[in-house]
């Protein structure tokens, strides 16, 4: 028999299985690890949403089977959301799903509309789930450009002329993981028009709506443009934006014959997320968005001293637009070595953890990803550990000034 089953041998080793144990034998040996690797939110839960999850535990009848499709108020809540946010009108009985985390939707969407061989077009780098959830399912994935800039068109139209089969599929995410590229209306209309004249669905991951910096440029969705709901889903997760990464809630909203496909697939796999998680993620939604705000606010000012001080160190980060990522370039001196060594190196030298670029795609390899999950106090203590291994005059062609 074969030492490995079909689907494992079509992965390959997850990069950041090489990274953790690093960490963890650093933790081991004494070392204070300033982990900026996963990008999994540290500050707490608002309130309110917790104690609305303990009035409701309390009640035995929430302890039963719950719907994978979700609860009707939590569906109602989010087709609330995307009617004040985006002014997108949904029906909440067939247009949405509630899914456990925006990865679960995505990964059960892929398997429920993907035959063998089928073509998918996702961007590189991008978050793995975006690529693996189809080669997972028997597709076929080819490389897209992560930016979404004048050459995205026609890398789209080249990848569409030369693919046999024709692509079933295009993945978008923006604001996006890791890049933190962002896309406007303008680029969404684009993109529509084309897929719509050439039968490809869009599957659009929108985790990241609510982390943007610049208050007068809120992420568009792509339901916002006329017509894209003839050929789109999008995904989107309560995770960063309400500090809920371990409730897993996310949902699926968007064309009802894709939402019907998800929500079948998902009536063989699960009865959801536990009736009071559920609950209480109705009331986060259904609530003030001032948690949103101050999430919002914390995110920024982390961005600006990371910003700030590395580019002291002498590594010049870009300045992201949105999400809780910085996507950095090696450090000219250390480019050599590729993203993933480089990664060991900073463990082994500095006690800073990141997350490899290769991780998200080989065209992420010249890059590092940064979250901002940590403190003020760590993130400056994770820059100077830095500055002492680069060994280069302090850098200030990329600080950004600190507001207050």
């Amino acid at each position: 028999m074969s030492d490995d089953f079909h689907k494992i041998r079509r992965l390959p080793p997850y990069v950041f299985a090489h990274i953790d144990p690093l960490k963890a034998k650093a933790r081991a040996d004494g070392v204070d690890v300033i982990d900026l690797g996963m990008g999994n939110p540290d500050m707490p839960t608002p309130q309110h949403i917790v104690e609305k999850l303990q009035e409701t535990v309390k009640d035995p009848r929430t302890h039963r089977y719950s719907t994978s499709r979700g609860i009707p108020g939590l569906r109602k809540a989010q087709a609330s959301y995307y009617g004040r946010r985006f002014g997108v009108k949904l029906n909440p009985d067939t247009q949405i799903v509630a899914t456990l985390g925006s990865k679960e939707g995505f990964a059960n969407m892929a398997s429920a509309i993907t035959a063998p061989g089928d073509v998918v077009l996702v961007p590189n780098p991008t978050y793995p789930i975006h690529s693996f959830g189809f080669i997972m399912s028997g597709g076929v994935v080819r490389s897209m450009p992560a930016d979404p800039n004048e050459d995205f068109m026609r890398s789209l139209d080249r990848a569409v002329r030369h693919s046999i089969p024709k692509p079933i599929a295009l993945v978008l995410n923006y604001p996006a993981n890791p890049t933190a590229y962002t896309a406007d209306l303008d680029f969404y209309t684009e993109v529509v028009k084309y897929c719509k004249a050439n039968d490809i669905f869009i599957l659009s991951d929108l985790a990241y709506s609510e982390i943007y910096f610049d208050e007068d440029a809120p992420p568009p969705s792509v339901l916002q443009v006329p017509g894209a709901i003839d050929i789109t889903v999008e995904f989107t997760s309560m995770s960063k934006t309400y500090s809920m990464p371990g409730w897993r809630v996310g949902f699926a909203v968007g064309n009802e014959r894709l939402i019907a496909a998800l929500a079948r697939v998902k009536s063989y796999l699960d009865y959801g997320a536990f009736t009071p998680i559920q609950v209480a993620a109705t009331a986060a939604l259904n609530g003030s968005d001032d948690v949103i705000d101050e999430v919002r606010k914390i995110y920024k000012y982390r961005r600006d001293v990371l910003v700030e001080s590395f580019g002291r160190s002498g590594w010049d980060i870009p300045v992201p637009k949105a999400t809780m990522f910085a996507w950095a370039p090696i450090p000219a001196q250390f480019a050599h070595m590729g993203s993933l060594e480089f990664a060991k190196l900073l463990i082994k030298e500095t006690g800073v953890g990141v997350a490899p670029g290769v991780g998200f795609g080989e065209y992420g390899d010249q890059y590092i990803r940064l979250a901002f999950v940590e403190n003020e106090q760590r993130i400056r203590q994770a820059a100077r550990n830095i500055k002492k291994l680069l060994g280069s005059k302090p850098g200030t062609s990329n600080v950004v000034p600190l507001a207050g």
